[in-house]
């Protein structure tokens, strides 16, 4: 039996003790996809103001590379502050020494350098931080980005998750995703040229999306360089493109059955060092839509784990 390299065996490896990724989401934080930088609406699955009238109502100020200035830097920075304090205080009591501040929600190299570089250097002064891991998007970063990252990575534990979703321009385009595939190859080949570690994640049951293609879109993945991987199933939500296509009948969403197999297939990609972040996800409120079988993460865990056993891997 194999044991595959999660996130978690990877860090107690290198750092000898239990390490707890603690996600940050922080006021001001948008997207080119929904600003209309790129594009407007955003990713079809994603909810934002334009499917959610409540939203649109709420005045808000959204920071981008080129705002003049920070109104939220303060608001920004005590939500670190509690934020990590809360969440670490969780993970401590259950025996995690040593944590990641992972700025999660929206695009978390958005906004003008200063900004970005009060907040990463905000959590890493935080209390057992040994580095951070930054959501973010290829075409919202740039080099002088990458080359204070790399700086910092001297230091710190330093991660780039970027959102690869698929390698189909296709694809790409139905779900409004704002840019191609060849401007993904490009930052995350820049991203390693520097020595930073990279995340890619990639969704299952994308729009008009048979085995074959998720598969290349893994083996593509995997040549660009990337050291760890998550994997997503497409659900539905409330107040999304998605949601509305789904309704009309203009969309179908992965079986469980499908998407277990695809992921075990996927391994016979992935090389033996690769890090695996995650294997699916899911939303157990009212928001989602579809599939239902995404309501229980751990069941569907379950299921996952019992397929990998019998290819003689053990998640």
């Amino acid at each position: 039996m194999r044991e595959i390299l999660t996130f978690g065996r990877y860090l107690k490896k290198k750092y000898r003790t239990r390490v707890k990724k603690i996600p940050l989401g922080l006021s001001g934080f948008t997207c080119p996809n929904i600003d209309g930088t790129v594009a407007k609406g955003g990713c079809t699955f994603c909810e934002n103001e334009s499917f959610s009238p409540n939203l649109a109502k709420t005045k808000k100020v959204y920071l981008n590379p080129k705002s003049p200035g920070n109104p939220l830097l303060q608001r920004q920075l005590g939500e670190i502050e509690h934020q990590y304090a809360a969440t670490r205080g969780y993970y401590k009591e259950r025996g995690y020494k040593k944590f990641l501040a992972y700025f999660q929600a929206f695009t978390n190299t958005y906004a003008p350098m200063d900004t970005l570089k009060a907040l990463y250097q905000k959590a890493l002064e935080q209390e057992d931080v040994i580095g951070l891991s930054i959501g973010t998007r290829s075409d919202s970063v740039n080099d002088e980005v990458l080359d204070y990252l790399a700086e910092l990575s001297k230091n710190y534990e330093i991660w780039v998750e970027y959102g690869i979703q698929s390698v189909f321009d296709e694809t790409l385009k139905k779900i409004n995703r704002g840019h191609d595939s060849e401007n993904i190859e490009y930052w995350i080949k820049k991203t390693k040229d520097r020595g930073l570690n990279v995340c890619g994640h990639v969704i299952f049951g994308l729009p008009d999306e048979n085995e074959d293609m998720m598969l290349k879109t893994v083996e593509k993945s995997v040549e660009w360089g990337i050291d760890s991987i998550k994997i997503h199933p497409l659900y539905v939500v409330k107040n999304t493109a998605l949601a509305v296509d789904y309704i009309k009948g203009r969309f179908t969403p992965i079986s469980k059955d499908k998407y277990i197999e695809t992921v075990v297939k996927a391994f016979r990609i992935l090389p033996k060092d690769m890090i695996v972040q995650r294997l699916t996800a899911g939303i157990g409120d009212s928001s989602l839509l579809a599939p239902k079988w995404c309501e229980n993460k751990n069941s569907q865990l379950k299921e996952i784990r019992a397929a990998l056993k019998k290819e003689g891997l053990l998640y």
